[in-house]
């Protein structure tokens, strides 16, 4: 389900949430995928189809630094030419770049924070991307901290918001490490209970990125605002809201 998609260049500009010489920080909605995959012809346009709009000047449009899924919304971060990018890629691959996400998850922790060290491998050879716990794969690692609890008089759910800070950057980290503690993250129809379609969209924001892009100067910290899609559940779990203006 695409809960946000693109159709203009001038809407992709809209979701510039930082801007400077050498880094780009941009709103991603769910549902788009930022890059074209192997069956290009059959999924439309791609995130990175409307980069050219967000030139400001220079020669050449802004690529990819990271990574984000299809289905999960918020900070994304592109370098605005190969230096840029080259550093911001040593930034991410020596995990220096702060990443927290903001999760609804069904049920939830009984604790209020902790650790997830579980490898994650292929889960076979005709599931693409998705990935499963596998004591022989790659080091994974999470951590986690509960934000607020459903509250009884506003949801009959059982939810739990939780922060979510990967210190590795394998796919599907976050989705399958909260599966496998018991609480799937809501509407993941690959590792939870969400039916594959007509289901509430994955509750998985890019919440906040802080990058040390510059040497004498404070790391970069960008926020997204939370997308429409996880505000009524937020609330029932305590969220107060917020207001936020983009830039111009």
């Amino acid at each position: 389900m695409i809960t946000g998609s693109i159709v203009t260049e001038e809407e992709i500009v809209a979701r510039l949430l930082y801007r400077d010489g050498l880094m780009l920080v941009i709103d991603k909605p769910a549902g788009i995928a930022v890059h074209k995959g192997p069956k290009a012809s059959q999924e439309g346009k791609s995130l990175e189809d409307y980069f050219p709009a967000l030139r400001f000047g220079l020669p050449r449009a802004p690529a990819l630094a990271h990574r984000l899924d299809r289905d999960t919304s918020g900070c994304l971060v592109l370098g605005r030419h190969r230096k840029a990018l080259a550093e911001l890629g040593r930034l991410f691959k020596t995990g220096r770049v702060g990443k927290t996400y903001w999760a609804i998850v069904e049920g939830g922790p009984s604790q209020d924070e902790g650790r997830i060290d579980v490898p994650l491998g292929r889960k076979d050879a005709t599931r693409g991307w998705w990935m499963k716990h596998d004591p022989a794969g790659q080091l994974a690692a999470t951590t986690w901290r509960v934000l607020g609890r459903a509250l009884e008089d506003l949801t009959s759910e059982n939810i739990t918001w939780l922060a979510l800070e990967p210190h590795t950057g394998r796919t599907h980290q976050l989705r399958v490490h909260c599966a496998v503690m018991g609480w799937p993250i809501v509407g993941d129809s690959i590792y939870g209970s969400a039916p594959r379609t007509g289901g509430p969209g994955l509750h998985l924001h890019a919440r906040e990125v802080v990058v040390p892009l510059y040497k004498n100067r404070p790391p970069v910290a960008v926020s997204a605002p939370v997308p429409l899609q996880m505000q009524e559940r937020l609330r029932a779990c305590g969220w107060q809201g917020e207001v936020y203006q983009l830039l111009d």
